[in-house]
């Protein structure tokens, strides 16, 4: 399966330790990410991720396209509800999009965690078919 990954500045520590915590899970899947959240997660997991531009740059809106295109399975934002992103109309238009084609994001740690072992259960093997 497809996974975006995205995390606010305050967020992107946590995202790197998310990832360490579930390599195992990760490496079988294909990962996209927006430039700087990627090459974090890389420097830490060796995982091989696709990385777009920086999100500030237009990563965000290179990960809303792949969305678009029922291309990504399962999108993880990892956000800071206390600081506002510059990014988030961007944003918001990511998660109207996973609504749009029913992929599921999680915005927070429990909701990622929650994701990620219904991902390695076989839980979401649905996508399959629904982008069939």
């Amino acid at each position: 399966m497809n996974i975006g990954l995205m995390a606010n500045d305050a967020k992107k520590k946590l995202m790197q330790n998310f990832c360490i915590a579930y390599r195992g899970i990760l490496s079988r899947h294909e990962l996209f990410a927006t430039g700087s959240t990627g090459r974090l997660i890389e420097e830490v997991t060796n995982l091989n991720v696709h990385k777009f531009l920086v999100g500030e740059l237009g990563g965000v809106q290179q990960l809303a396209a792949q969305i678009n295109s029922n291309e990504i399975d399962l999108v993880i934002y990892l956000r800071d509800p206390n600081k506002p992103d510059k990014e988030e109309p961007e944003i918001m238009n990511v998660a109207r999009l996973c609504d749009i084609h029913n992929i599921p994001l999680s915005t927070n740690l429990a909701t990622a965690e929650l994701l990620i072992k219904s991902l390695d259960r076989g839980d979401l093997e649905w996508r399959e078919l629904y982008k069939s």
